[in-house]
């Protein structure tokens, strides 16, 4: 009986720690599907140029796209940044039995972190987080540095590629390059 109890109480603290970071931040932690990370990465690949420079995974959720691009570009430092605690302690775990040296995950708020030494940012976040978003990548990324954006656009900004995936919800995915705006 207290074995059962005690998921109960793990199962239902799990549930609140992800509902309260989604109401904190309007963002749920949705991870990234294989057809649009494929589209992402040919955004950057043919429209992005040469990264080289830090990569900042802004609301990395389980950490699959930051593993990728860590994979992909291995000698750019890849920051997964994290607000909810199941997501990113998941990341980590996974990151822990073998992974890229170049990946590390951190337990922030996106809107707290200094990105103004980044080469690329990339996000999943709806609108609203987007708008708030906006203001800081504006102050903060210097000229050249590239946002990448999976099915939500940044209102105000003019993106050098946009691409539509293959997957069922035809997400699009929007590149900017900041400089271009």
């Amino acid at each position: 009986m207290t074995v059962d109890i005690a998921i109960t109480v793990m199962v239902l603290a799990i549930i609140v720690s992800i509902v309260a970071s989604t109401m904190f931040t309007g963002a749920s932690p949705v991870p990234t599907s294989k057809s649009v990370r494929g589209t992402m990465l040919a955004a950057l690949n043919e429209a992005g140029g040469p990264i080289s420079g830090p990569i900042y995974d802004l609301g990395s959720g389980w950490g699959g796209l930051a593993r990728v691009l860590a994979e992909r570009y291995p000698d750019c430092p890849v920051r997964g940044i994290e607000i909810s605690m199941l997501p990113w302690l998941c990341s980590v775990v996974r990151l822990r039995w073998g992974g890229p040296e170049n990946l590390r995950f951190l337990l922030k708020d996106i809107n707290k972190i200094d990105v103004s030494g980044a080469a690329l940012v990339v996000c999943y976040l709806p609108g609203p987080a987007m708008e708030k978003l906006r203001p800081k990548l504006e102050a903060e990324l210097p000229p050249g540095a590239l946002v990448l954006s999976n099915t939500f656009a940044l209102r105000g900004w003019q993106a050098i590629e946009t691409r539509t995936a293959p997957d069922m919800y035809r997400s699009q995915v929007y590149l900017y390059r900041v400089g271009n705006l």
